[in-house]
């Protein structure tokens, strides 16, 4: 069996829910599903008892935002039943039972740890037994009969031996789904709710995953695992696939909020791995966290970096502390007896002085604590008044490799020197698993990039993108770059950085790599761009291994082609413009990136993703001669004489064309042959002939007035050709052929035009959208090179662009 913990922003909406229940129901062994509150709900909760307390009716409007949140979720996700009928009475009674603890806190003006307790224990109560009641076949239980806690030392904790005996007797006889609400607990002796602090559901979690040896931990979240660094900050980071529990544990204590650092421990004394999901992204591998870690010596050092901000040192110092036994335990027994929390701890080899870690709110309490503690030897001058410094930040560098490699910390504090970081005091254990250290808090951010480029960045081969478009294939191209990025920098050892975004009217551009979640926002937010402000921001960037990406089908975007080739920028694309111009500027284009050593692609020109550009040029390189190309090339134009039947006339097939976005939004661009052309007189320069569009004869199967006038007016008499082409359809039906639109080039003369064709042609069984290009060459003569697939829509002419990026990359 297995432990699944889901919190709140995995169960915070409509579309997390369910997929929490398609996850759950998908598993194939027994299990455990322990939840949070709705993602937000406990602050909720909270935030109504202060309003109570504090005597403002604003608690009752508070409140009904809570239930009617509940309320809309269960209406969306629970079908009408009795399985509803009986999940609203349970809700219901719960939450007259919390109004009625509100209306007390109000009238009374008390509000106890005790009352708290009960009131936040609510969140939870109330999303399991909805969740129970989503997802079939699941048992709900109450963790409160066995999740028991007790009061040691002022401190509320986990009564272990009671909980884990109770848990045992409960879950003797295991449901194939048990659901338990996370957080709640109670009282060992008095029975009374109690809870397991903040982020306890995890708790609750890894406390049940240990007692009942379960075979892994699965705690899914709203991000994909630990990553590199906060995201946030650095837009490389990237996700961490394995951690040691020491690894995560450190991660956990110094500011990475993915799993609630008491979790680990349970679960570490029975070595029950730790995996760590995406609700959202159920595919993503996640961080497995284990006992030990299997990591190439010749590998990275570190496996993350983490901060806290708003952190404050606490210089304890006098001459009177060298060799003096028993200092540093007065300074820690007064700084815990008195709620303070320490997180790190540096000391001169001297003993003169100890610099302490601890949060800035805790700093000016910390202070008047060790200053009363040390009163007398500070009266004696024995010891110096407390002095702290706020407004720092610290920041741990973790990685159990660190003890396997030599020189870590020399490049990592020579690389802050180099970047005018100053580290005001650091702290490496034994262990050496942990490196930490404190800068001035305005230096934070450039401290994690400093560090995550020196550490992580360093080997890859980073190529820097400007996109120009940002349409359908563009958006498409953004999406798989977004979507590739990881596994590109973990196998292949690249960076694909995108330092530029254009749109017809606006640009954004940082040298440092722009976010693709939000470019869309940012894009539409940013100051106009003319064509002139494009070029020269990207050539003025001068920055290394550039690559220019046109996904636009625009004239003016192709006329800077030239300039960037010169400046020794890539070109990739999309764009049919430039290749299919006059000759003499397709041969500049080719010949200056030849010169330069750059390149100049533009493979999707023709067939979408389909690879017909790279192997002619790989024929030809090889020694082969192009003889004779035919080819269907147009998607749009194989879909509508793919759709034309007895039932469906011409007409019908070019609205149907345009409705699912094979056509232009005026089809005759496609019905006019220009676009094919294009192609052909691209396909027939890649093979070494020299045509202009000028030379490609055009037999086109519209009468010349429908090119005329407006859209509307096209479409009004588009219906007049149906009776003529249903008579020629039925003639071809009868002659067991099909319509095709072919453009051949042999013997130094191009065509276009519609063709029947029967069975015994390779065109014939061409399906859907389809595109397919017949070589025929010295070497495939008798038998041509057919080359087909799928050869329009966005997606797949965004997967031939990148594949071009690719190329230029040498991968």
């Amino acid at each position: 069996m297995k432990v699944l913990k889901f919190g709140g922003t995995s169960v915070g909406s409509v579309e997390s829910i369910l997929n929490v229940k398609k996850i759950v129901e998908g598993q194939s062994e027994p299990v455990i599903v322990v939840v949070s509150a709705l993602g937000g709900v406990t602050d909720k909760l909270i935030h109504t008892s202060q309003l109570a307390v504090s005597g403002n009716l604003d608690y009752k409007k508070s409140f009904m935002e809570l239930t009617d949140r509940h309320y809309q979720m269960i209406d969306q996700i629970i079908p009408a039943g009795p399985r509803k009928e009986m999940l609203l009475s349970i809700v219901n009674a719960l939450f007259e039972e919390l109004h009625s603890i509100y209306q007390g806190v109000y009238l009374i003006k008390d509000l106890s740890a005790k009352t708290q307790d009960m009131i936040v224990s609510y969140g939870e109560r109330i999303s399991s037994n909805i969740i129970s009641v989503l997802i079939t076949g699941s048992v709900w239980y109450d963790s409160r009969t066995f999740i028991k806690t007790e009061v040691r030392g002022g401190r509320r904790l986990l009564a272990s031996e009671e909980t884990n005996r109770l848990i045992g007797e409960t879950f003797g006889k295991l449901p194939k789904i048990a659901l338990v609400p996370g957080f709640i607990s109670s009282d060992v002796e008095s029975g009374e709710t109690t809870n397991l602090g903040r982020g306890g559901s995890d708790y609750t979690a890894s406390i049940l995953a240990a007692a009942l040896d379960a075979s892994v931990l699965e705690i899914w979240t709203d991000v994909d695992g630990f990553m590199t660094a906060d995201p946030k900050v650095i837009s490389t980071a990237y996700t961490i696939n394995e951690l040691s529990y020491v690894e995560a544990m450190e991660l956990c204590n110094f500011g990475a909020k993915v799993v609630y650092p008491p979790t680990i421990y349970p679960v570490c004394v029975k070595n029950i791995p730790i995996w760590v999901k995406n609700t959202f992204k159920p595919e993503a591998p996640g961080t497995i966290i284990k006992k030990e870690v299997e990591r190439d010596r010749t590998g990275k050092p570190i496996c993350g970096i983490s901060s806290i901000n708003n952190t404050s040192l606490i210089f304890v110092s006098g001459l009177s502390m060298v060799g003096v036994i028993g200092v540093n335990q007065r300074i820690f027994s007064a700084l815990a007896n008195n709620g303070i929390s320490v997180f790190m701890v540096a000391q001169t080899s001297s003993e003169s002085s100890t610099s302490i870690g601890v949060r800035d709110e805790d700093v000016e309490k910390a202070c008047h604590v060790l200053d009363e503690e040390f009163a007398k030897e500070i009266q004696t001058g024995a010891m110096f008044p407390m002095q702290a410094s706020s407004g720092l930040a610290t920041v741990a560098v973790v990685g159990e490799s660190m003890k396997n490699v030599s020189g870590v910390a020399g490049k990592l504090f020579g690389t802050l020197g180099r970047n005018g970081i100053n580290v005001i005091a650091c702290a490496q254990g034994v262990s050496q698993t942990n490196i930490s250290f404190v800068v001035e808090s305005a230096y934070l951010r450039k401290t994690l990039n400093v560090i995550h480029d020196s550490f992580f960045l360093s080997e890859y081969r980073v190529l820097n993108l400007f996109l120009c478009g940002v349409g359908t294939v563009g958006g498409s191209l953004i999406e798989q770059i977004a979507a590739q990025r990881e596994k590109l920098m973990k196998e292949k050892g690249l960076k694909l950085n995108v330092v530029g975004i254009a749109s017809s009217r606006n640009a954004l551009f940082d040298r440092k790599g722009l976010s693709l979640t939000d470019y869309k926002e940012r894009l539409r937010a940013s100051a106009p761009s003319t064509l002139q402000h494009l070029r020269d921001e990207i050539i003025n960037m001068n920055i290394f291994n550039s690559v220019f990406v046109d996904c636009t089908a625009s004239a003016e975007v192709a006329s800077l082609y030239q300039d960037l080739l010169e400046h020794n920028i890539s070109v990739v694309a999309a764009n049919k413009v430039a290749a299919s111009s006059d000759y003499a500027s397709y041969s500049r284009l080719k010949h200056t990136a030849f010169q330069r050593g750059v390149k100049y692609l533009f493979e999707t020109n023709v067939g979408a993703g389909l690879p017909i550009i790279r192997t002619l040029n790989d024929l030809r390189n090889s020694g082969d001669k192009i003889l004779r190309i035919e080819a269907v090339l147009s998607g749009t134009l194989n879909f509508i004489f793919n759709k034309i039947s007895r039932e469906i006339p011409f007409s019908k097939t070019v609205q149907m064309a345009k409705e699912e976005g094979y056509s232009e939004p005026d089809p005759r661009i496609d019905l006019s042959g220009k676009d094919v052309i294009r192609k052909l007189v691209i396909l027939t320069r890649e093979s070494g002939y020299q045509i202009e569009q000028e030379d490609v004869e055009a037999h086109l199967f519209i009468p010349d007035e429908l090119f005329q006038g407006s859209v509307e007016e096209f479409w009004a008499k588009l219906p007049s050709l149906d009776a003529e082409f249903e008579e020629k359809r039925q003639q071809l039906e009868a002659e067991n052929k099909r319509w095709r639109f072919v453009a051949k080039y042999e013997n130094g003369k191009g065509s276009v035009s519609l063709c029947a064709v029967d069975r015994s042609h390779p065109f014939y069984s061409l399906e859907g959208s389809n595109n397919v290009v017949l070589l025929t060459t010295e070497r495939y003569n008798e038998y041509p090179m057919i080359i087909q697939g799928y050869g329009a829509g966005a997606s797949v002419t965004a997967a031939g662009v990148f594949a071009d990026i690719m190329s230029i990359a040498n991968i």
